[in-house]
């Protein structure tokens, strides 16, 4: 049957805050060899490989305009392209595609039309390219967004990507940077729900994030803030803080659930992703506001035996199963 093994092609910071040495440790009782791919050298020599799980989002960024990540990623590339049976977790394309804002609310609104009649929907946004401000009032107004806005940066990577900003009138729109999304915000009664996919699991956990707002145009200064700092699981923030008199909604139904994971996995094509979701307290309409690749799956303690099962069903339909024994615990 030969060697099991799965390259893991990460970060420092991700690989220690995945705790990678843990869960090396967890596959080798299973069978499965884990090593550690270094892009600097030829993957072929660190090779074969018959899972590669990646998030290479700091080099795909960089490589647009840094000639050694360039290096790094045609490295990697050429490697998948010399060995198509190997399982990529998840495919660059993919992740490419959502490191864009752009294009993951793209994904987003193509996903409330099939999801309409399950409750979901995303609010309505605007991509902005120009700094041109009478163009940009023209298109919120002429895409129907209401205020207040909430400035979202285009690239979705990086401490940068974080930055974000409460816009309250047409004044405020000089704050936007370019380029950036602008999207309706949605009182949701400060409570975000972040879903963490593994195959085909999901997990579900609740985090603090921003109060709610008076709806409509009125004069007041934006308000900037980094989205990590509001829902972090600690998070104490002025920006998160509610009315005492403020009711909690119910969270979303796992029926409702499992269709929406369903439908983005269809969609996405990936394996290792996070959705961002909130609950309408006027509509109570479930509402997609972010895509993530590949999160720190922070409060999922199913996630190493999660992603060990999907490893395993991975080899398994590959033939080079390991033999079967019960998961530690």
């Amino acid at each position: 049957m030969g060697n099991r093994r799965v390259g893991f092609c990460l970060s420092e910071k991700k690989k220690k805050r995945m705790n990678l040495s843990a869960f090396a440790e967890l596959c080798r009782q299973r069978g499965i060899e884990v090593v550690e791919i270094d892009l600097s050298r030829p993957m072929a020599s660190q090779g074969p490989f018959d899972v590669i799980i990646h998030k290479l989002s700091d080099v795909i960024v960089e490589a647009e305009h840094d000639s050694q990540s360039q290096s790094l990623l045609s490295n990697f590339q050429e490697y998948v392209s010399m060995h198509p049976l190997t399982v990529l977790l998840d495919p660059l394309p993919a992740m490419t595609q959502l490191l864009d804002r752009f294009a993951s609310y793209h994904i987003m609104n193509k996903l409330q039309n099939s999801l309409r009649d399950r409750g979901i929907c995303s609010p309505p946004y605007l991509e902005i390219s120009t700094s041109n401000q009478s163009a940009i009032r023209e298109a919120v107004e002429e895409k129907q967004l209401s205020y207040p806005l909430i400035c979202k940066p285009r690239v979705a990577h990086g401490s940068h990507s974080h930055e974000m900003s409460l816009i309250f009138c047409p004044a405020g729109l000089s704050d936007a940077q370019p380029p950036c999304v602008l999207q309706s915000f949605v009182n949701h009664g400060a409570v975000l729900y972040k879903v963490f996919v593994v195959g085909e699991a999901h997990f579900t956990v609740e985090r603090p994030s921003l109060k709610n707002f008076p709806l409509g145009s009125f004069a007041r200064k934006t308000i900037f803030f980094n989205s990590h700092e509001v829902s972090k699981p600690e998070s104490c923030s002025h920006l998160t803080a509610l009315d005492e008199n403020m009711p909690r909604l119910p969270p979303p139904s796992e029926e409702v659930m499992v269709a929406l994971v369903r439908e983005l996995r269809a969609e996405l094509g990936m394996v290792l992703f996070g959705v961002d979701i909130i609950v309408n307290i006027q509509t109570r309409t479930l509402t997609i506001i972010d895509i993530n690749i590949f999160p720190g799956y922070e409060g999922v303690p199913q996630f190493f035996s999660s992603l060990l099962s999907h490893i395993e069903s991975v080899l398994e339909s590959r033939g080079t199963a390991p033999p079967s024994s019960p998961l530690p615990p």
